[in-house]
């Protein structure tokens, strides 16, 4: 490159030698790849640190819905792999229901004061289930996995070691002897949905088919029960509403008002 020395000026300096005895296109050359160089000004720093603050503001919870709908899809494959194992239970027992009230008492039944009144735990079904349930992980929804809630006693019922279930079957979810006319123990589905249509209740209404009664849900704490526990107040496994499993093997999302 060729640098005319009467028409070029760099920096302040005119071709030549400048004081440090280097030529003058040479200096200009220097701070001019200097400056490709030059650090971030402190606000060039905060604009692009308030524009990733933002995007993750904005993605971050989209992340987590779309990672919370995939477990909720997965907690539904659950249940409807429980409702085939009934099924297949009743084709094998003559058309009727477990009767396990002993090992429901043996698992211990009820070791809390607080809601809910009776224990619909489920841990004997995971004990008469296994042999056409072999995955144990079937019995848990991976949302409440790991989370406060799906440790406390509820929620959690140890049935083996290192075995345990965490949803719940308010149709099999007390002792008593006779059987109480909303428990299913040891009915056929028919004579469990007549008993359910003969009784009707504002907690399980008046169901007109098998596909109305349900059969199993995720866990929840309605806040506007005064007898749940604090820190339990609102919370449910999925934001909102629950999954439920219905007596005639089909799963339904049910949307609750009354939990977070």
């Amino acid at each position: 490159m060729i640098f005319l020395c009467s028409k070029a000026v760099y920096y302040g300096t005119f071709c030549g030698r400048n004081a440090r005895g280097k030529r003058d296109d040479e200096s200009g050359i220097i701070l001019n790849m200097r400056s490709w160089f030059r650090a971030f000004t402190l606000i060039e720093v905060l604009v692009v640190v308030a524009i990733v603050a933002l995007l993750a503001a904005i993605l971050l919870p989209v992340f987590a819905q779309a990672r919370e709908s995939a477990r909720q899809s997965v907690c539904t494959q659950h249940m409807r792999q429980v409702g085939q194992a009934l099924w297949m239970y009743l084709q094998d027992y003559d058309e009727h229901l477990p009767d396990r009230r002993d090992l429901k008492r043996a698992l211990g039944y009820r070791p809390w004061t607080t809601w809910p009144p009776s224990d619909p735990r489920c841990g004997w079904a995971a004990v008469v289930l296994e042999p056409y349930v072999r995955h144990v992980a079937v019995w848990s929804c991976p949302s409440v996995t790991g989370s406060v809630m799906g440790e406390v006693v509820q929620v959690k019922q140890v049935f083996a070691p290192d075995r345990f279930t965490r949803y719940w079957m308010w149709r099999f979810d007390r002792i008593d002897v006779p059987t109480p006319v909303d428990n299913f123990w040891g009915k056929t589905p028919e004579q469990a949905l007549a008993d359910l249509r003969a009784n009707p209740s504002p907690f399980y209404g008046r169901p007109e088919s098998l596909a109305e009664v349900e059969l199993m849900v995720d866990p929840y704490f309605p806040r506007t029960i005064a007898t749940v526990s604090p820190e339990l107040r609102g919370k449910s496994v999925h934001r909102g509403g629950r999954n439920r499993l219905f007596l005639d093997g089909h799963v339904k999302w049910l949307r609750d008002i009354r939990t977070e």
